[in-house]
């Protein structure tokens, strides 16, 4: 998780804002992802050759490897922005990568409360 209360006070609030939505998706992302490889790692222990539970164990594990990703990409933006003789331009590429980032998180969010509701029912 980023630390809010350490960035510099150059960061945009916009940017901030969306730095705060960002850990908050990341977050719920996370703890969704590993509820995911708890459940199919169940299925899994009776039915070790299930090609849909390997499948849906991978995607899961990969959700939490994107999520640490996107930490480390968030941090880097935030290296980017913070020097005091940062551009406009530097400033808006740095707020238009955040905004794809947060577009593929709730995507890979979606898609994981949606192979999690198949085992719910």
């Amino acid at each position: 998780m980023i630390k809010l209360k350490a960035l510099p006070m150059a960061i945009p609030s916009e940017i901030v804002a969306l730095i705060e939505r960002l850990n908050q998706e990341l977050n719920e992302t996370e703890q969704e992802a590993i509820k995911g490889v708890n459940i199919v790692r169940q299925g899994l222990s009776f039915f070790p050759n299930n090609v849909t539970l390997t499948r849906y164990f991978a995607y899961f594990n990969n959700a939490l490897f994107l999520v640490e990703v996107f930490r480390r990409r968030i941090q880097s933006a935030i290296a980017t922005i913070s020097p005091e003789n940062v551009t406009d331009e530097e400033i808006q590429e740095t707020g238009e990568d955040l905004g794809e980032i947060l577009g593929r998180v709730l995507e890979t969010k979606i898609g994981i409360r949606g192979i999690i509701r198949i085992f719910e029912e």
